[in-house]
């Protein structure tokens, strides 16, 4: 497999704060990393010249990008459409709960279109992802 045949992209909305944004991608990319195929990790050890391991990376391109909150919506909508692309999205709720039941009841509660999402992360075939996200701005601090 060539490393431009897959893609992950992480998607923040524009108006999230520097430090939540950064959460958002770490918790997005522990789901994307548990329930992502095989193939996504390039070596799963590599060893220094002194012996030491260190844990591989993932073998495809993950690049960070930003949108308005209403394209993020329907970012993630449009991506959980396409069966072949594994999509982790962050609502807004994670920020104001604490256990995991708190979450699943403060998600479970609401309708699709009530949630407010901060973040998602979508993996998969580079020309889908394209596809999708091709045009979003890279995200950085303004």
């Amino acid at each position: 497999m060539n490393y431009e045949d897959k893609k992950i992209v992480g998607i923040i909305a524009s108006n999230v704060e520097p430090a939540v944004a950064l959460n958002v991608i770490g918790h997005l990319a522990i789901s994307v990393g548990k329930y992502s195929d095989e193939e996504i990790m390039g070596k799963p050890l590599i060893s220094d010249k002194s012996g030491t391991q260190h844990l591989g990376i993932s073998r495809f391109p993950f690049i960070i990008t930003k949108v308005k909150s209403g394209k993020l919506k329907n970012t993630i909508n449009l991506a959980k459409q396409n069966p072949n692309l594994l999509v982790a999205d962050y609502p807004n709720d994670m920020l104001y709960t604490r256990t995991d039941d708190e979450l699943a009841y403060s998600i479970g509660s609401k309708e699709n279109d009530k949630l407010e999402y901060l973040g998602a992360i979508i993996y998969g075939n580079t020309k889908d992802v394209d596809e999708i996200t091709g045009k979003y701005q890279l995200w950085r601090l303004d």
